[in-house]
């Protein structure tokens, strides 16, 4: 298999770990479960700022680019409060994110971008819509690696 006919299968696998670590830290954080809030190690609050609704975006938009349904728009919330998460609890603690414990969030912002900007993959409810709209067994075209679609 090439490397353009694997790549919405990997891009699929991605979206899907990353969602599904998404998910854990939302349910950690509502539900107390898996060591719980970070510094309580239980639930937070119902409706604390900004805490519980990170958490309600964790686990709703995770499970959303878990199941590959409405992906693009689910992964641009997610990397949209992974930004805000960073600079407003992380950065005013030090410049640099080894240095203020934001990796995580740097890391999720970014990387939720890149699955919205890629699509979610073959592997996905956004997918399998697509083909049945269309009648086509063909993956769509944001299934493709954005270099290909680029260069056409």
């Amino acid at each position: 298999m090439s490397q353009n006919k694997l790549w919405p299968h990997l891009l699929s696998l991605f979206r899907v770990i990353v969602g599904a670590l998404f998910v854990c830290h939302g349910a950690s954080t509502i539900f107390g479960v898996l060591g719980g809030s970070a510094g309580t190690g239980g639930a937070t609050p119902v409706g604390a700022w900004p805490g519980w609704w990170a958490a309600l975006i964790q686990l709703v938009g995770g499970a959303l680019v878990v199941l590959g349904l409405g992906t693009r728009a689910a992964a641009l919330l997610c990397s949209g409060s992974m930004a805000y998460a960073y600079f407003t609890i992380h950065q005013e603690k030090a410049l640099l994110p080894i240095q203020n414990g934001g990796e995580a969030a740097v890391m999720f912002c970014w990387t939720f971008l890149l699955i919205a900007l890629a699509g979610p993959g073959t592997w996905a409810l956004d997918t399998l819509l697509a083909r049945g709209r269309r009648g086509s067994a063909q993956p769509p075209l944001a299934a493709a690696p954005l270099t290909d679609s680029l260069s056409a």
